[in-house]
């Protein structure tokens, strides 16, 4: 048997004999000739099948094959700059494994409900292959950045026995004899963990009840919250900075092809370099009250249309910092320059994306932490471990939180969440 090879590698196998093992993505036939192009999850081929070059019963099987069918093909590799990746494998043997008929999901334009219906098989698609495979190499990225510079990941717990912001957006749940909720965040545990280990980050599933239906938002997703004790809020602007570079960088290396599949504009993502523009909530609340048609109220966060308005108005990330302390988490560090403002940032991902980051400088002071807590009516008690971490050697520090689907949205170019993650979770999306 020759040498078992994926797609992604043919490039040192020119001139060769090698195996192909995959699935049949689409195929034309002429006469004497199938063009078969093969997918095998790492891209995609077009294998031809000459009937002189195979058996009969070969050349009779792959005809009759259909898409998805699964298949082992062996044959010559040829670089050829007109082939899709550019190069064909001329097949010499092989067999059908299993011949299809009736793929459900056909060339032709099926709706987003059929699609997500269907989604166990609709991720079998050169779209959203190539999507997976971009957000495997901004997970990578996220973890090589965080380990060349110190990190340790830490993992916090998925039931937790409080909000970090209140309760209204969390999944309560019953654990035993007494209510839980499904995290929102890792931040508070992290916290804990960077007052041991110095750096850290936590990277895992995380849960909003939000009866939301925007294309931002789904109720599962995946939160990337690094933590720093002795750190201010420039050192967590600069870490966001560096890392947002860093990932577009590592994707435009590693996943070009996926790229170029989604017909990204490269030019975009190769913007993306320091330094970002940065802002005040001040100086943005003067952008949109002379935007025409905003509606936007100084005071208020900013909603979808307001982080659309401002990021549109630059090619890379812009950082809009000290925002409104009131409408804040209660854990944000007071800016003592003006007590009204939070020592916090956002950073809005270019092309009208909305946010991708949201990070402070963390309140580290006791009483003032405890003041917050009344404020915002949540169960001290509740809080008391968190409460120790001022207690008991409390230092500057600071980190952010970075929703993994929208940043692999944002750099792929696509319109909506739910193509970046495989299983979206959404408000009434709970199939497959």
């Amino acid at each position: 048997m020759a040498t078992i090879a994926t797609v992604e590698k043919l490039g040192a196998h020119v001139g060769k004999t090698v195996t192909l093992q995959g699935w049949l993505y689409h195929k034309s036939s002429k006469g004497k000739l199938h063009f078969v192009q093969l997918r095998d999850g790492t891209g995609f081929v077009q294998c031809v099948v000459f009937k002189g070059a195979v058996s009969d019963e070969l050349f009779e099987a792959v005809g009759r094959a259909g898409q998805e069918s699964s298949l082992v093909l062996e044959g010559e590799v040829k670089a050829d700059a007109r082939a899709p990746g550019g190069y064909e494998v001329g097949v010499t043997d092989g067999r059908v494994l299993q011949a299809v008929e009736g793929y459900p999901i056909t060339p032709k334009e099926h709706g987003p409900d059929f699609l997500l219906n269907h989604r166990h098989l609709w991720l079998r698609s050169k779209r959203q292959w190539a999507l997976m495979r971009i957000r495997d190499a901004v997970i990578t990225a996220i973890r090589t950045f965080y380990d060349e510079r110190g990190f340790v990941c830490i993992d916090s717990p998925i039931f937790t026995p409080a909000a970090c912001e209140g309760t209204s957006t969390l999944f309560e749940v019953q654990y035993f004899e007494e209510k839980a909720y499904l995290t929102q965040s890792g931040q508070l545990y992290a916290e804990a963990t960077a007052m041991a280990l110095g750096k850290v980050y936590c990277f895992g599933p995380t849960f909003r009840a939000e009866k939301s239906k925007t294309r931002r938002h789904l109720t599962e997703f995946w939160m990337l919250e690094p933590e720093m004790a002795y750190a201010t809020l420039d050192d967590v602007m600069q870490l966001a900075e560096d890392m947002l570079v860093f990932l577009a960088a590592e994707v435009l290396r590693r996943r070009r092809p996926e790229l170029e599949a989604l017909e990204r504009d490269l030019s975009k993502l190769e913007a993306v370099r320091s330094p970002f523009p940065r802002l005040s909530y001040d100086e943005a609340a003067k952008v949109l009250s002379e935007h025409p048609g905003s509606e936007f109220r100084y005071g208020d966060d900013f909603g979808a249309p307001d982080e659309t308005v401002l990021s549109n108005r630059y090619d890379r990330p812009v950082m809009v910092h000290r925002y409104p302390a009131e409408v804040k988490a209660f854990y944000m560090k007071r800016d003592p320059a003006d007590p009204s403002k939070a020592l916090c940032v956002d950073v809005l991902g270019s092309e009208g994306v909305g946010e991708l980051i949201g990070g402070s400088q963390r309140e580290d002071d006791l009483e003032a932490l405890e003041r917050r807590i009344a404020e915002h009516g949540l169960p001290k008690e509740a809080f008391e471990w968190y409460l120790d971490l001022r207690r008991y050697g409390s230092v500057p520090h600071g980190g952010f939180g970075l929703g993994l689907e929208r940043t692999v949205a944002w750099i792929a170019g696509v319109e909506h969440v739910r193509e970046a993650i495989p299983f979206p979770r959404m408000l009434y999306r709970l199939y497959p």
